[in-house]
């Protein structure tokens, strides 16, 4: 199982970024997938969520309505749009997969995590 995370950067607030998730075969078709970030002294977070199918996705208060998770079978792969970004977005995220069809919000119900991808939001 291989998670890679792309698409990080330096942004200034107000501004977008669209993080790449690209998985293994096995490890993307059998469940849902989900966004988590840890910033410095901080412990890891849940961002966001998606079902297997797609149709079901969860968000942490902090990024409704600004943030959007999305997946593309097809291709493998999990996305999260992130717009308006806020200085206190900046952290290193996450995406992690788990062998269910149904959304998590906790990083123990997760088996498989990429490297991590850095966003950094100046003011």
């Amino acid at each position: 199982a291989q998670l890679v995370e792309s698409g990080g950067g330096l942004v200034q607030a107000g501004d977008s970024l669209r993080l790449s998730c690209a998985a293994s075969g096995r490890t993307f078709s059998n469940g849902a997938m989900g966004w988590f970030r840890q910033a410095p002294g901080k412990e890891r977070e849940f961002v966001a969520a998606i079902g297997l199918s797609g149709r079901i996705t969860s968000y942490t208060d902090s990024v409704k309505g600004r943030f959007t998770v999305s997946r593309d079978n097809a291709k493998n792969t999990v996305y999260l749009q992130m717009n308006s970004l806020k200085p206190e977005d900046t952290a290193v995220y996450y995406c992690a997969a788990r062998p269910y069809a149904n959304t998590g919000t906790s990083s123990l119900q997760y088996d498989y995590w990429g490297q991590g991808t850095q966003v950094t939001v100046s003011s």
